[in-house]
């Protein structure tokens, strides 16, 4: 173990006086646990603050928005998308026949319709069941309204709300805390290559399905859309998988899955396939994937995603044909967000300009004044939830109840309107559906505000998205629905249920978008309701940060090209407007759980710093030698959780060279087959074919506690180079850290090795290691805080 040192050994008399000294017991990606005693870093052994604590471990995720206030969540794990190039993985791939080549890549594309099939048939069934429920639930409330019977009209609506936010509460909170929320920031993660555990499993799914069904019919501030893409995802993980638990299919086709690299794929198919079925906007679910959630990218993945949500909308038509004419329910109709204007002829004139502009900036500005508050709601609903599982229900249910009496009290503040000419006999509309809800007013006029807040959210959105309807709504019924949205959207987002930004997002702008059009009547040209989608697309991308993919979605939403080059002028001023305040939502989400998610663009001040002057911050690197000793293997895997650990070779005495990296699961299962030699040397590559598969070496770690191995066996050797990977990811130490994070987050690395940049006898061919914690702002700047200053402010 003398390779053990760090690139400052030479130097240090203590370094060279025989073995390597106790090993830094340390999390994953180089942070000391302060709840471990038998941690070695403090102030005697000189180490900085870059090895302080940060991190408080923790098995799983949090179920709350912010784990601990003011501190970072949870030993997370990253990752290996890397492929592993050691003299295994180059045997079995050489040995594969043409035969299992077609076989594997044709499983791929299976699985990617597998996955678009599933994830339209459960995304149709949603939305038959939410709209059913809500439909009867409000024509029940109306009819006891129109009897004038108003105590019981909001006793039965508060109740029923009440009882369809219980079960989904309860659901949460008892069976899956991970299915909590819209899911997608995990995803972000997840794709970024940071292990999210218990968030892709059959609880979550199940939970997420029945969740959103409840917490929708109960007419809260939330959308489906987020959970649906959760749900595609938990599918494309479980059908990889074969299941999880003992419910897991252990059939021979599944073993080419047993990878997070094929896994994040299927995942990212996943992701499009709920966008897709939430606004049946294929290509804007393929670049939803590409824009927001996917950190890696590939041409094949671009196919499988666009063959899945193809898959989607094959599955939604079908489901809107079968269901016309009443045959799913009084209300089934797909309950898919669509507002085809395709017959409206839209024209621009210079006029159009000044309040077109004023969306854009007005959707920036409340785009990031909504992610600040949200911001705060989340803190604060922080340390309720940190009272236990009763605290969580009781906050869910209290929203619940303040939702049902905003909802139903409000529509009483407005005056009625009279039905004119131009409404037709479907003023006012008796029964399922339309624009005109009577609610409490006299034949032959109408409740404007009624008709947005008493109706299903594909209806509501459908409403306030009609075309020639100028005067159909009121300002001061738009007033009070865009306040009581902001409102509760800020208070719904972060309860113990399944819940999606991008409804409330799109109810809120349209509002604004109206009155936009109402108050500049004078300047205005185009059709209040086009003004209407045009403050939707603004908020969205105000608050998500979203540009071309949120562009298809609307281009594909209302079918009119003729809209494209309004949108794409309005999406990029509230984009730009937004950027100069905070960050998106979900990037603020990630920072608030913790997550280490690696931005695509480092921050300037790390041009500033080497990775060598980063690795000289830590402790040394961990090594091993080609050809180790059992028990020091044991022994290091025990005393660090490491994933990886540099292997050195020794050609001819004096000389030490790097032969390259083997991971943690690889000795485990070295360790769990007891794949020992008596003598110390190098075997030959037929000895570790026959006794290894790909399979067992894909399998994950483990416990070392968990083999049993006898004195004997642990005076034995092992000889690790048909396990290491010969092609590691290396740079030199003099290069930059924000070109580090570049290729980092490129190439979807988990560990990268840091060499010297002049190599000798005298020198460590192994400067240092770098993980996913090592790159991050907050990290780096604990070790260098000269640097402080210079940090990028939101």
């Amino acid at each position: 173990m003398d390779e053990e040192r760090s690139p400052r050994a030479a130097d240090d008399p203590a370094a060279e006086a025989g073995p390597a000294p106790e090993l830094e017991r340390k999390n994953e990606d180089g942070v000391e646990d302060p709840e471990d005693p038998e941690s070695t870093g403090g102030g005697g052994n000189g180490i900085s603050s870059l090895e302080q604590p940060l991190l408080k471990r923790s098995t799983t995720l949090t179920a709350s928005h912010l784990a601990i206030v003011g501190a970072k969540v949870s030993h997370i794990e990253s990752l290996d998308y890397e492929i592993i190039e050691n003299d295994l993985f180059k045997h079995d791939w050489r040995s594969r026949s043409n035969v299992e080549v077609l076989q594997y890549i044709f499983l791929k594309w299976a699985m990617a319709f597998l996955v678009g099939l599933l994830t339209g048939v459960i995304a149709s069934l949603i939305n038959l069941a939410i709209e059913n429920i809500t439909g009867l639930k409000m024509l029940q409330m109306v009819n006891l309204v129109r009897e004038k019977r108003y105590w019981a009209g909001f006793l039965y609506f508060a109740g029923l709300n009440f009882g369809l936010t219980f079960v989904a509460a309860v659901l949460c909170v008892v069976f899956a805390p991970t299915a909590a929320g819209p899911g997608i920031p995990e995803i972000k993660a997840y794709l970024n290559g940071v292990d999210t555990p218990n968030m892709f499993g059959a609880p979550q799914l199940i939970v997420k399905i029945i969740g959103s069904i409840g917490a929708v019919s109960s007419g809260m501030d939330l959308g489906k859309e987020g959970p649906l893409v959760h749900i595609g995802a938990c599918l494309a993980n479980l059908l990889s998988q074969g299941g999880e638990g003992r419910w897991r299919l252990r059939w021979r086709c599944l073993r080419y899955f047993n990878n997070d690299r094929d896994r994040r794929d299927l995942i990212t198919c996943g992701a499009s396939s709920g966008v897709c079925a939430a606004f049946r906007a294929p290509v804007g679910g393929v670049l939803f994937a590409l824009e927001e959630v996917a950190t890696w990218w590939r041409g094949a993945l671009l196919w499988r995603t666009f063959f899945s949500t193809a898959t989607v909308v094959v599955v939604l038509r079908g489901f809107i044909e079968v269901c016309r004419n009443g045959r799913c329910g009084m209300f089934g109709e797909g309950g898919l967000i669509l507002f085809d204007v395709s017959n409206v002829t839209v024209r621009y004139h210079a006029g159009d300009l000044l309040p077109v502009t004023l969306v854009g900036v007005l959707g920036g500005l409340l785009g990031a004044l909504y992610n600040h508050v949200l911001h705060q709601v989340l803190r604060l609903y922080n340390l309720i939830n940190a009272k236990g599982r009763l605290a969580k229900l009781a906050l869910a249910l209290a929203v619940s109840v303040l939702t049902s009496a905003g909802l139903y009290l409000l529509p009483f503040a407005v005056p009625c309107t009279p039905c004119d000419a131009a409404h037709g006999a479907a003023c006012p509309t008796v029964g399922k559906s339309g624009n005109f809800k009577q609610f409490n007013c006299p034949d032959g006029f109408y409740n404007d505000l009624a008709s947005l807040l008493h109706a299903t959210n594909t209806d509501a959105t459908r409403n306030i998205f009609s075309t020639g309807t100028a005067g159909e709504f009121r300002l001061d019924s738009l007033l009070i629905f865009f306040a009581i949205y902001c409102v509760l959207g800020l208070f719904t987002f972060g309860i113990a249920v399944p819940s999606g930004l991008f409804l409330p997002i799109i109810l809120m702008g349209s509002a604004y978008g109206r009155i936009t059009a109402l108050v500049l009547a004078r300047f205005v040209r185009i059709d209040h309701g086009l003004y209407a989608v045009l403050g939707a697309a603004a908020l969205m991308s105000g608050s998500m940060r979203m540009t071309v993919s949120l562009c298809v979605i609307f281009l594909e939403l209302t079918n009119n090209l003729l809209l494209l080059p309004i949108t794409m002028f309005v999406l990029l001023i509230a984009k730009t407007v937004g950027d100069a305040f905070n960050p998106s939502i979900y990037e603020i989400i990630l920072d608030l759980k913790g997550l280490p998610f690696l931005e695509p663009k480092p921050e300037t001040w790390m041009k500033d710093i080497t990775v060598g002057e980063l690795a000289a911050a830590k402790p040394r690197a961990v090594t091993l030698q080609v050809v180790e000793k059992v028990s020091t293997v044991v022994e290091v895997l025990r005393s660090t959780p490491h994933n990886g650990f540099p292997v050195l070779d020794r050609p001819r005495p004096g000389v030490a060279e790097l032969h390259g990296l083997v991971l943690r699961s690889h000795l485990m299962a070295v360790l769990r087959k007891r794949w020992f030699l008596p003598e110390k040397r190098r075997t030959e590559e037929w000895e570790a074919r026959d006794k290894f598969s790909s399979t067992e070496l894909a399998e994950k770690a483990g416990s070392v506690d968990e083999v049993q191995l006898s004195p004997e066996e642990l005076d034995m050797y092992i000889d690790l180079h048909p396990f290491t990977n010969t092609t590691p990811y290396t740079v030199v130490e003099t290069m930059s850290v924000a070109k580090a994070v570049v290729l980092f987050r490129t190439c979807a690395l988990r560990h990268m090795l840091i060499i010297p940049k002049f190599q000798g006898l005298e020198i460590s061919p192994i400067v240092g290691i770098l993980t996913r914690q090592d790159l991050r702002a907050h990290n780096i700047l604990g070790a260098f805080p000269h640097l402080t200053n210079k940090r990028k402010v939101h």
